[in-house]
């Protein structure tokens, strides 16, 4: 759809930043601002679009389905595990039954053919991110309520991708918190990354902080990793490689490598071509399980940055 950006289904990467929470959600938003200044810095930044809030609501209005999700939460017990089980599931399915506008699922699929097309590929494999228009608050944070969807490839997949993250803004577990916040079950708005995939099933992935996440302490950067897709690490369902790197010396370019410890692992993550799945988890070799999984060169790469997204 032409009009300002409040008026868009899709907006590219390179058209948000920090300022479009309202628009695109928190992920979004960091993503748009990541790819705008960092690229040109040499840190890679995969390409995406969002899937707008203003899409996510325009689709509740054209399937007709607000008043209803309304309605079946109105008397919400969120002590009642059952019920909440059970009112849960009905909106999730209202959602994922309900019919996307048809020029709505024209702008997903045309996005996805452009950002296929700039890959020189046909069907590329993508991430399906959900990003909360209010995912960090002062006194609450959405964060990491909503679902991800890795390795989906083809319209008619990112297609249905997309509904099952739009529905699940209404996990039993994001009901619940919304409604003890005092939140309205329809204030909070759903927004859609759609990103090019990083093969990491075939190497690592992990998370890293420029400061310690324990102490708070500023002066080094905290690296976590694990062999294939992050999402074991995010979830929690490994115990990734810990590196600490000091922030002074790396700046100075002396060894700053402080500390280094391997996790406790046992799966990897890796790509699914299998029906029905599109990411599996399979064991690994003694070895891996044994050696360090980042080079001192990668760690110092990484660390480096760090430096410079914080900066």
């Amino acid at each position: 759809m032409a009009g300002v950006k409040g008026d868009k289904f899709i907006l590219w990467f390179n058209e948000v930043g920090l300022s479009d929470v309202p628009l695109v959600g928190g992920k979004n938003a960091s993503l748009g601002e990541m790819y705008q200044k960092l690229t040109s810095r040499g840190i890679n930044i995969p390409n995406g679009f969002a899937i707008t809030a203003y899409a996510y609501r325009y689709f509740l209005e054209y399937a007709g389905i607000g008043k209803e999700i309304v309605d079946i939460l109105s008397d919400l017990d969120t002590h009642d595990i059952t019920s909440l089980k059970e009112k849960g599931y009905k909106v999730r399915q209202l959602i994922q039954n309900a019919h996307f506008p048809p020029e709505l699922e024209e702008a997903i699929c045309n996005a996805y053919e452009q950002l296929a097309a700039g890959l020189g590929k046909n069907d590329v494999d993508v991430a399906v991110r959900s990003s909360a228009t209010a995912e960090d608050l002062p006194d609450a944070s959405f964060a990491g309520q909503q679902d991800t969807f890795l390795n989906i490839r083809g319209k008619e997949n990112l297609l249905y991708a997309c509904k099952r993250c739009f529905a699940s803004l209404f996990t039993n577990r994001a009901i619940s918190y919304r409604h003890d916040k005092g939140f309205g079950q329809l204030d909070v708005a759903l927004s859609i990354a759609v990103q090019k995939m990083v093969r990491s099933d075939s190497a690592c992935s992990g998370v890293m902080f420029s400061i310690d996440t324990e102490t708070g302490f500023k002066n080094v950067v905290y690296i976590t990793a694990a062999y294939g897709l992050g999402e074991n690490v995010v979830q929690g369902a490994i115990n990734p490689d810990e590196y600490y790197v000091f922030k002074p010396t790396l700046k100075l370019n002396k060894k700053a490598i402080i500390g280094k410890k391997v996790g406790d692992r046992e799966i990897k993550m890796v790509y699914s071509f299998e029906e029905g799945a599109t990411t599996k988890n399979v064991p690994i070799s003694h070895e891996e399980r044994h050696r360090y999984i980042l080079t001192d060169d990668e760690i110092i790469q990484l660390a480096e940055w760090a430096c410079i997204i914080e900066e």
